[in-house]
């Protein structure tokens, strides 16, 4: 016979249960506001890089009447390319601008008056008169844009006066030019389509998303099918012995290595020894590979292992040999968790600036890159060079510049997500 339960049992029992229920809800509630502190804390991250990097979206211009006289341009009449890539198009938007203003007579006034006008509004008129000789002789009514000064006037981060940027002429005049309505707002596309600039108004990140495609494109050439084949190798045919635990603990030592030490070995070997360019993305893609490849060797390595043992001894069984079990059934299905390996690795290698510091790709570097082995930086490179610089413009130039980075980590990220959904399958 079995004992009944005393009530005075019953109810210790039923106070434990009410606890144990009262811990398992606490326990999520935890969970809930740990995450919402992480989601809040990520939002106010983002939303502070948005708000402070927005304007750099933005650029001020004016609207000049711009006579490319023939004097200053073609003086030999010839329309030679040479002489006319050489000629004083600046002495032009300086005339355009003081046709504005002709009570400035001072030879100060006068530069303070140039001042409000960008350097690279020359290179402006430039590149039309280049791209067509029939601007010769002509006045037309351009938008060209304003100093980085300028600029920040109208955005409201300065003012003009004294102890001021701005002298509270250059303020008048500038407000002068808005009342005329001479002064627009307008998306900065050069901020999206040109490379890198010492003047804050004409410098983009077009430059550095160039070398950051390309040097990733060399990462994941060299990393992907070295680290899969090695961790195939070591997972599903190595014996396991002395020189094989050696690799592995090797492995996961380099996995959790400082990337500095990266950059360290390709400056010692890709540069010194084997003498490749400098400041490549070519020599930055191979010192990231270096980099990322125990990553992916160790994630590929999991992906295997998770791969139900039925399936190899179903492949087996049915007389397939064992390269051909790995490579026909299980390494496609370990592909999802492969590919999940390698975009943290490369994700890891676009953020990663010493290794890049260390070769090079540091340097002011104007133009585009047009290949694997010519000058180039990287985005996060980019962001470092300008929040090192002490020009105020610069300041929204680099939180714009991180704004970019985050939306270049997020299209690898669902491209991971797409090849991912494509090759999963369910057992």
């Amino acid at each position: 016979m079995t004992r009944d339960a005393s009530p005075h049992e019953d109810e210790r029992a039923a106070r434990r249960l009410r606890r144990r229920y009262a811990a398992e809800r606490r326990f999520r509630l935890y969970g809930v506001i740990a995450i919402g502190v992480a989601m809040a804390a990520l939002a106010g991250l983002i939303g502070s890089i948005a708000w402070r990097g927005l304007p750099a979206f933005a650029q001020h211009e004016v609207a000049l009447e711009i006579y490319f006289d023939p004097g200053v341009i073609d003086p030999q009449g010839d329309a030679d390319p040479k002489s006319l890539g050489t000629a004083d198009y600046t002495a032009l938007v300086r005339t355009g601008l003081r046709e504005l203003f002709p009570e400035v007579s001072l030879r100060r006034e006068k530069r303070e008056l140039s001042r409000l006008m960008s350097g690279g509004a020359g290179f402006e008129l430039r590149k039309r008169v280049l791209s067509d000789a029939d601007w010769i002789g002509r006045r037309e009514r351009l938008w060209l844009p304003l100093s980085d000064d300028a600029d920040l006037y109208f955005k409201g981060a300065v003012g003009a006066g004294p102890e001021q940027i701005l002298s509270a002429r250059q303020g008048e005049w500038l407000r002068t030019l808005e009342a005329r309505d001479l002064v627009a707002s307008r998306f900065a596309t050069r901020f999206l389509n040109s490379g890198d600039s010492r003047e804050p108004e004409l410098a983009g990140v077009w430059g550095a998303v160039v070398g950051s495609f390309l040097t990733l494109l060399v990462t994941l050439a060299v990393s992907f099918p070295m680290g899969v084949a090695a961790a195939v190798y070591l997972q599903e045919f190595a014996r396991r012995n002395r020189f094989t635990d050696f690799i592995e603990v090797n492995i996961n030592n380099l996995a959790a290595v400082p990337s500095i030490v990266f950059g360290l070995l390709g400056l010692a070997v890709f540069l010194n020894a084997f003498q490749m360019p400098r400041s490549a993305p070519l020599v930055g893609g191979l010192v990231l590979a270096l980099m990322t490849l125990p990553t992916i060797i160790l994630a590929a390595r999991s992906a295997l292992a998770a791969v139900p043992p039925s399936i190899r001894e179903a492949a087996l069984g049915m007389g397939a040999s064992p390269l051909q079990t790995v490579l026909h059934h299980v390494l496609p299905l370990a592909v999802p968790g492969i590919l999940t390996g390698t975009i943290i690795g490369m994700a890891r290698a676009l953020g990663e600036t010493a290794p890049l510091l260390m070769i090079g790709m540091v340097a002011f570097i104007v133009d585009v890159p047009g290949g694997l082995t010519s000058p180039a930086t990287a985005l996060p490179v980019q962001v470092y060079l300008w929040a090192d610089s002490p020009e105020r413009a610069f300041v929204a130039k680099t939180s714009a510049a991180i704004l970019v980075l985050l939306a270049f980590l997020v299209a690898m990220n669902l491209i991971a997500v797409v090849l991912r959904a494509r090759f999963e399958r369910r057992w």
